[in-house]
């Protein structure tokens, strides 16, 4: 489903063409690799190369596995009924896995890469945001209680560091998954060698991995998936603020509404944040291929294939849902409408309260013990939530209170400005560092 949405350069990687095209890439650089330490007699590689590259034909090797029901050999099968003779000189010590595992990591190379090129993107959008509203004032949440003064571009500068911790943490993955192996039935070279391994990973951009079994070490896969499933959270981190500033009471922002664009069958005044409630849901499922990922790490003696049927799904669905959901938030995040005057109107409905801590502290610079002036301002907090008075006038009002600081403390104590004095800190730690 997703597949019909994503950038179909993105989901041809996957494709059973593609498939099998990066399998024949490896036995051809293994060959290669074989006919220059001479256990090959040269020139078979590029014979091969020229009868069967690009002429692959996928429905003639799911009709060779129809009989064969081993996908690899159908794969070979045909490759010989294309390259004739020269063809016999492939796979020649190796296993079903050193091609499946090699071509696994160059595929999950390339869905990386361009998962690191979208999310480049999706950080720029929410730079840009983050800049263009770093001023702008707004109310802090605590349980969804209002606490103290942030700006909106601190949201989003918020945003972009865990994006950016994403983005670096599918770094890491890709050059965990940039493993191969070319090692044989159990990963000894019985009938290869770790000269051969080399060459040929070598030509593939590819290192080998460190003590194979019959495949590569399944904790590089997990890492791959692990990330994606970060990334998918960190996007749903912002779906959930967008949702929660669009909610009708708060109405701090809006997902743009294009015209024509409809937000209920029932009720046309409507306008839903469906694009951030959709992300939340793909973020759920990113977090399960997680799950299974971790799953498939232990495999029994030097492998068995309980790992392989989730790895056909999970990979190309995961990095393809990864790749969509990037391209969406970026979407929302560049069509976002924000309303700083109902920001504004938020952050005073609370009647100043959310500088009862600057009151707190002034009391306890006066001399008084905290817990003391804790109750103090608590007191007219209290009242002021139930309807007695405006904040400010309460403390004015107390004696308590007037005994400790005087009028202007309490001027200097309501003073937004003081209250946000270190955004340019903040945003400076964020991008001047990144």
């Amino acid at each position: 489903m997703i597949q019909r949405y994503s950038r179909p350069e993105f989901a041809a990687i996957w494709t059973d063409p593609a498939r099998f095209d990066t399998w024949l890439e490896v036995e051809l650089a293994a060959c290669e690799a074989m006919e220059r330490v001479g256990m090959v007699p040269e020139g078979q590689a590029a014979a091969i190369r020229q009868r069967a590259r690009g002429k692959l034909s996928v429905d003639r090797i799911v009709e060779i596995e129809q009989t064969t029901r081993h996908d690899v050999i159908a794969f070979l099968t045909h490759v010989e009924e294309l390259a004739g003779e020269p063809a016999r000189w492939l796979h020649l010590g190796m296993t079903s896995s050193d091609v499946l595992d090699t071509a696994l990591a160059l595929q999950s190379q390339k869905a990386l890469d361009g998962i690191l090129v979208a999310l480049r993107g999706l950080r720029s959008a929410v730079a840009e945001r983050a800049h263009e509203h770093r001023h702008t004032p707004a109310i802090g949440r605590s349980h969804g209680i209002h606490a103290e003064p942030i700006t909106a571009g601190l949201v989003f500068a918020r945003w972009y560091a865990e994006l950016g911790r994403a983005l670096r943490r599918i770094e890491r993955a890709r050059e965990a998954i940039s493993v191969g192996k070319i090692a044989g039935a159990v990963g000894t070279y019985g009938n290869l060698s770790p000269e051969v391994e080399k060459m040929a990973l070598d030509a593939l951009g590819l290192e080998p991995e460190t003590v194979a079994t019959q495949v590569v070490a399944r904790d590089r896969h997990a890492d791959v998936l692990l990330s994606l499933a970060m990334l998918g959270t960190a996007i749903e981190q912002i779906a959930l603020g967008v949702r929660h500033w669009q909610r009708t009471e708060v109405g701090e922002a809006e997902e743009g509404f294009g015209r024509g664009q409809k937000g209920s069958s029932a009720m046309p005044h409507k306008k839903n944040p469906i694009l951030s409630e959709n992300l939340t849901g793909l973020a759920r499922l990113l977090r399960g291929y997680a799950g299974s990922a971790l799953d498939n790490i232990a495999l029994w003696h030097e492998r068995d294939i309980s790992h392989s049927s989730v790895e056909r799904v999970a990979f190309p669905d995961a990095t393809i849902l990864a790749d969509f959901m990037i391209a969406r938030a970026e979407r929302v995040i560049r069509n976002l409408v924000i309303k700083s005057d109902r920001m504004r109107h938020n952050l005073d409905t609370s009647g100043g309260l959310y500088f009862s801590e600057a009151v707190l502290l002034a009391l306890v610079r006066s001399g008084l013990p905290r817990q003391k002036a804790y109750e103090m301002v608590q007191r007219c907090a209290l009242a002021a939530h139930s309807g007695q008075g405006h904040f400010r006038d309460l403390l004015a009002r107390d004696p308590d209170i007037g005994r400790h600081i005087s009028q202007s403390d309490l001027d200097a104590a309501f003073d937004l400005d003081h209250h946000l004095r270190h955004v340019e800190a903040i945003f400076a730690r964020v991008f001047d560092q990144d």
